[in-house]
């Protein structure tokens, strides 16, 4: 006979989203299981750089759960060990000609009214913030709120904190099943081990987070969409901040299925350079590119020549969990009573976990939730993207 359990929610997903919506969610005195078919961090959260940016991000409702975010995160740093590695480094972006540069200003213009701080640096002020920088750029902005955590550490100390509150932690165990009563709503989930029975269920299933939905009968359109990463030897710290080119805003905005690079450079406190990003959409082909790494080994050293004779001790690749109109889907799905969403994050999601536990908590508890969930419903979309 299957085991059961009576709980307040069921998370499926032990990425850093479903980590953040049990450690919320425990904190409030809800009772919780995380279920994952795969280890802690094993998927997206797995295969990020660990950024905490808001500097990439247009004024709107994904800017705002950034800023959100970023006080959670420093909240939470004091928390977290030093190998979890956070780092309120800041970030900087650089223009390789004065066209930029506007453009820059005036996006920076809208991000400074939605409360973000946006320092201009003129081209002659570059090589203060950052001594190696190549010559020859028009300026850049620098971003103090930016930070860095390693992320595969963050999730796994923030699903410690929630199962030393009380929450119940199911690896290596996929949910076949999302049990629903006769009136169509949610009661619990089912895996080849156990039954799991709870009034909500939360989505924080990453990648798979259409698959998810398709289980409880409800149809999200979650796509892939892969990205490389380079890792240095270790290094004296030659980059000191999170440095990326003006082109990486319009990649991560881009619905495009193609290849895309722009050099997202920064320094470890471990010594190594981490260097993206790519993005591309193949489905779930975990063939190693050559061209991409290539080209992020380029446009890296074409930001800091200083890299031109360092050695990359491995790459790692990954998914990012893609909505086609790069905003989450975060709370309630109407469609289906006792399902909540935590997902479509794309690679955000490290940024965002805390704000979307918080909201997520906020769902699960009957409070007010402290941003309008209405930009993030699940059901927004009309049809899947061809």
């Amino acid at each position: 006979m299957l085991k059961r359990h009576s709980l307040d929610a069921v998370i499926i997903g032990a990425g850093v989203v479903g980590a953040a919506c049990a450690y919320y969610a425990a904190r409030a005195g809800l009772s919780v299981a995380v279920v994952d078919r795969g280890s802690v961090a094993g998927g997206t959260t797995g295969a990020g750089e660990g950024n905490l940016l808001v500097s990439d991000k247009e004024a709107g409702p994904e800017l705002d759960l950034a800023l959100l975010s970023a006080r959670l995160w420093r909240d939470l740093a004091a928390g977290l060990p030093p190998e979890a590695e956070y780092e309120a480094k800041g970030g900087l972006v650089v223009a390789p000609d004065e066209t930029t540069v506007k453009a820059l200003r005036t996006f920076a213009e809208g991000q400074r009214a939605a409360g973000v701080e946006a320092v201009e640096v003129a081209a002659d002020a570059l090589h203060d913030l950052e001594p190696h920088l190549a010559p020859g750029l028009a300026g850049g902005f620098h971003y103090p709120q930016d930070a860095q955590v390693q992320p595969a550490q963050a999730a796994a100390r923030l699903l410690a904190a929630a199962a030393a509150s009380g929450a119940q932690v199911h690896l290596g165990e996929e949910v076949t099943e999302i049990l629903l009563d006769t009136a169509g709503a949610v009661r619990g989930v089912r895996t080849p081990r156990r039954s799991l029975l709870a009034p909500a269920v939360v989505n924080a299933a990453g990648t798979w987070g259409g698959h998810v939905a398709q289980l409880a009968g409800v149809a999200l359109p979650v796509l892939p969409r892969r990205g490389f990463v380079l890792v240095t030897e270790p290094l004296p710290r030659v980059v000191r901040h999170k440095v990326y080119a003006a082109d990486y805003i319009a990649d991560v905005a881009s619905g495009s299925a193609a290849l895309q690079s722009s050099a997202v450079v920064e320094g470890t406190p471990s010594g190594p350079v981490l260097i993206g990003a790519t993005r591309e959409r193949v489905g779930f082909d975990r063939t190693l590119s050559t061209e991409a790494l290539r080209r992020l080994a380029a446009q890296a050293q074409a930001l800091f020549p200083v890299l031109a004779g360092v050695s990359v001790l491995r790459t790692y690749h990954g998914f990012r969990p893609y909505l086609p109109d790069h905003l989450p889907a975060i709370g309630p799905d109407p469609r289906r009573p006792g399902l909540l969403h935590a997902c479509g994050h794309e690679g955000a999601g490290i940024g965002l976990a805390p704000a979307t536990g918080l909201l997520i908590t906020a769902a699960l508890t009957g409070a007010e939730p402290v941003l309008d969930l209405h930009p993030f419903r699940p059901d927004r979309f009309a049809e899947a993207p061809r």
